[in-house]
């Protein structure tokens, strides 16, 4: 868009120099004006042709990061023109040469970016130009670390056989949510995907060999949990696998095929499951099973080669935060005492005053009242009423947000074989051109992990006006180079949906719903426990079962909930921070607005002012802020 403008502007100015040379009597009278006028065409110029470059360099970052992970290409939906070659029908290669390869070119993209001239460039520009090179640098990874592989959500990911992320997991997800399958053509890619699995999965063991070799070594939680979903992924015959299932019900809806071609089709997908797909995770199952005997008993980054300095670009990436660990623990720690003393008052009112809290709110999940039926009417409730509190927000937080998204949000629950490494909730993007919407996925392994009071508060975190709105909105802003609209920014994008969580109390979402806010406020304890347990095992060398007992006494949150999350926090060093510190810092934005602004603090200006520059580092969050601000004087 910008663009467009500035070489529009370029042409008028020039049609009115061809209209001013044919008067030549203003030509006479002021020998200066046709001087000033190119003088003025050539700046003009050469703005655009500086935008211009820059562009091209944003897209050669969008377009080196997707040709190498063709699947998150299908998960957004670009086209063979987004990625700058075709990729339906292509993997992806992880083998050690090629992630460092792959590093070494977003490395000098973001040294490029950083370092290019902008002529007289605007607020937008700057910014562009900052996120922009920080985005690639955050997927090119640190420089001392060659392990692990780069994610298109955290970037550097330290291990790449786990139990909840990967591309074990990943890809087959991908393959099975977004890789449409509407023609013919397409049921081939997908077959020609299916029949790639043995080079992919060789690549991810050469880089498990790579990593071992360096004694990078995943903890002993991290390795079961991951042989425990490779183990179920092949556990089913290959006829009734989901890739075959999944398969068949999607070229049930090309009427364009005859019955006959639909079963040829299912049979190639079928031998490719069968000898290409289930041999090879087998093959990675046994890698991982030998890399168990070697794991590391110890929970924590720490144990690593360099792994406090591991830590500490965690910090600063994923937390976004210059505090160091024993700063951000004790954070963690104040928090906790804060909500536990709100949680306490709101129990002692509703009749529960013996116990810590974490005690009592374990007693309140065992209330019939407030779990769903253990069974598929019970889930099936459940999804029903996730979808009622989303309607329901999204008519009542009107009046605070001015601007909506235009991608639609859908619930569904985890798939089986993936559910327990999973996390509570999750939220993944819709596709660019909205053929696939935001999901709010919600874990169903444990029904009494899902009490009634604790619902609402997910929802407004993971759906809206938590991630699918943030990141929906991000989506929207075409005029912003690719890779910013979907910026992974984590502190931002964590800290925004634990703020919504927040403002939905603050909108009346929970009024004359006691148990509602003890959720409301039992889902931030959570995010607060998670700054002291993170810290505590990745730098003061906590072990897992003291993560885990912290955690279950100070929040009372279901036993396989907290595992889970425990294990979580051990795979992804410092993902964690992001919620809480993420949050504070948008809380204190708010605070100082409101402080400056007095009377014309208006809360929906102020959510755009946050929302519409897209994901970004605080630092630039707090600018873009401060300059809203300004714009009032």
């Amino acid at each position: 868009m910008k663009l467009t403008f500035i070489t529009c502007a370029v042409i008028s100015a020039l049609a009115l120099t061809a209209c001013n040379d044919n008067e030549s009597t203003t030509s006479v009278e002021n020998p200066n004006k046709q001087t000033v006028v190119n003088s003025a065409n050539t700046k003009s110029q050469s703005q655009a042709q500086s935008q211009e470059n820059i562009s091209a360099l944003y897209t050669q970052a969008t377009q080196t990061i997707f040709k190498q992970r063709a699947l998150d290409a299908t998960m957004y939906g670009l086209s063979n023109e987004d990625v700058g070659k075709a990729f339906a029908d292509q993997l992806i290669d992880f083998s050690p040469n090629s992630e460092a390869k792959l590093r070494q070119q977003l490395t000098t993209l973001s040294k490029k970016i950083s370092d290019y001239k902008l002529i007289e460039a605007t607020s937008r520009e700057i910014d562009n130009q900052q996120v922009m090179a920080g985005i690639t640098q955050y997927f090119a990874g640190h420089k001392d670390f060659s392990i692990g592989y780069i994610d298109t959500w955290m970037g550097l990911s330290p291990f790449i056989v786990n139990q909840i992320n990967g591309p074990l997991i990943d890809i087959p997800r991908i393959m099975q949510n977004d890789q449409p399958i509407t023609t013919k053509q397409e049921a081939l890619n997908y077959i020609t995907r299916l029949g790639k699995f043995d080079q992919l999965i060789a690549s991810i063991e050469e880089k498990l060999v790579f990593d071992t070799e360096q004694n990078w070594l995943p903890p002993k939680s991290t390795v079961t949990g991951a042989l425990h979903y490779l183990k179920g992924f092949t556990s089913a015959k290959p006829t009734e696998h989901v890739f075959v299932t999944n398969f068949i019900d999607k070229i049930a809806k090309i009427p364009s095929l005859s019955k006959q071609q639909k079963k040829q089709l299912t049979a190639q997908v079928i031998e490719q499951v069968t000898k290409v797909v289930y041999p090879a995770y087998q093959s990675i199952t046994k890698a991982t099973e030998q890399l168990l005997v070697k794991a590391r008993s110890e929970a924590g980054i720490w144990a690593q080669p360099n792994g406090e300095a591991y830590y500490q670009e965690a910090i600063r990436q994923l937390g976004d935060s210059s505090l160091n660990a024993d700063e951000i623990h004790q954070v963690g720690l104040n928090e906790v005492k804060r909500i536990s003393d709100e949680m306490n008052t709101i129990l002692v009112n509703e009749g529960y005053k013996e116990g810590t809290v974490g005690a009592r709110m374990v007693m309140l999940n065992e209330e019939e009242r407030f779990l769903y039926e253990d069974s598929k009417a019970g889930r099936e409730q459940l999804l029903s009423d996730l979808n009622g509190y989303i309607d329901e927000i999204t008519e009542k937080m009107a009046p605070a947000f001015k601007t909506k998204p235009s991608y639609q949000v859908e619930v569904r629950s985890f798939p089986v074989e993936i559910q327990d490494g999973a996390p509570g909730g999750q939220y993944t993007s819709p596709s660019i051109d909205g053929s696939k919407p935001g999901i709010y996925w919600i874990n169903l392994r444990d029904i009494k992990a899902n009490p009634k009071f604790s619902l609402k508060t997910l929802t407004y975190h993971e759906a809206t006006p938590g991630h699918h709105w943030q990141i929906s909105l991000n989506m929207d802003q075409a005029s912003l180079p690719f890779l910013r609209r979907i910026a992974p920014y984590n502190a931002y994008a964590e800290g925004w949906a634990l703020y919504s969580e927040k403002v939905a109390s603050e909108l009346g979402l929970y009024e004359d719903d006691p148990f509602g806010n003890l959720g409301r406020l039992q889902a931030e304890l959570y995010r607060a426990v998670r700054l002291v347990v993170d810290t505590g095992m990745h730098h003061k060398r906590w072990t897992r079962e003291q993560a885990i007992t912290y955690m279950s006494k100070k929040t009372g949150t279901a036993e396989s909930d907290v595992v889970a999350e425990i294990e979580r926090y051990i795979t992804w060093p410092g993902q964690a921070l992001g919620y809480k510190l993420g949050m504070l810092k948008i809380l204190s934005l708010r605070e100082q607005a409101k402080a400056e602004l007095g009377d014309k603090f208006e809360l929906s200006a102020f959510h755009d002012a946050v929302l519409l520059g897209g994901a970004v580092p605080m630092v630039v969050l707090e600018r873009n802020v401060n300059q809203w601000v300004k714009s009032y004087n």
